[in-house]
């Protein structure tokens, strides 16, 4: 008669269920596999998956119960280390959301608004189209699968009997990824330069133009003119974006390296 002893059950159940949790907390978290258009059974279903996969790859598991306090210890902190890793390239996109606000404060579309339901809220036209296309880019890359494959490394590297939250060795990830979140302003303002400067000398030459034949009413005219340049600039600006994504994609796995690094 075939018997389970509760060693063994407990055996299965935790070298399935941790690495469960940090694969299927950089799902939640990660750019373009937490779109909310993504069934929430298709992500909890590919993080099983993965892990069925990864599960007999691993080293030994800690001798702790599932619903011991040590083992909701390791939950806790094999979330945080999925979380971390996921957060890290949604700081990339940050910087592409922040990109298109500068952009579109400019050609005075601030108030054009869409619904993002990534960011479950509302965002300004430019940001989504910019996001939509740096999306694309990313699938178009592999970002996805390198920030897997990069997750996967993590188990190697940052074992699941870390604590990454008491230890006060591990506490340089965290400050790498403050410290990187500092970039989403300086990148964003990278991205949009160009059709900012732009849209500022047009702005300077409508004011000239203003001061020289006030009858012309630019208040009328300067709206329109102002958000034609924008278009035109954005049109001309795409074809060299593919490169500048695949550079932020590249810094932010770089980025990913670094936090589990210092882990």
């Amino acid at each position: 008669m075939f018997s389970v002893t509760y060693a063994q059950l407990n055996g299965w159940l935790t070298a399935f269920l941790w690495p469960f949790v940090r694969i299927l907390a950089l799902i939640a978290t990660a750019p373009v596999l937490s779109h909310m258009a993504i069934p929430m059974r298709v992500k909890i279903a590919v993080a099983a998956f993965i892990s069925l996969i990864v599960a007999p790859t691993l080293p030994a598991m800690p001798q702790a119960t599932v619903f011991s306090a040590a083992g909701v210890w390791i939950i806790v902190n094999q979330f945080l280390i999925g979380a971390a890793i996921g957060m890290v390239m949604q700081i990339a996109f940050a910087a592409v959301d922040a990109a298109g606000e500068f952009i579109g404060q400019q050609m005075g579309l601030g108030f054009a608004m869409l619904y993002d339901p990534r960011a479950g809220g509302n965002a300004v036209v430019v940001s989504r189209y910019l996001n939509t296309l740096a999306m694309l880019a990313f699938l178009v890359f592999d970002g996805h699968l390198q920030l897997i494959s990069a997750l996967i490394a993590t188990f190697h590297s940052v074992p699941i009997e870390a604590n990454v939250v008491a230890a006060a060795s591990h506490a340089q990830g965290w400050r790498v990824l403050v410290g990187y979140g500092g970039s989403v302003f300086s990148t964003g303002l990278l991205l949009a330069l160009p059709i900012v400067a732009a849209l500022l000398i047009a702005n300077l030459a409508l004011g000239i133009l203003n001061r020289a034949a006030p009858q012309i009413g630019i208040f009328q005219v300067g709206f329109p003119v102002t958000m034609l340049v924008g278009l035109l600039l954005l049109q001309l600006m795409v074809p060299n974006l593919m490169p500048f994504f695949q550079r932020i994609f590249d810094v932010g796995i770089g980025e990913v390296g670094r936090v589990v690094g210092g882990l």
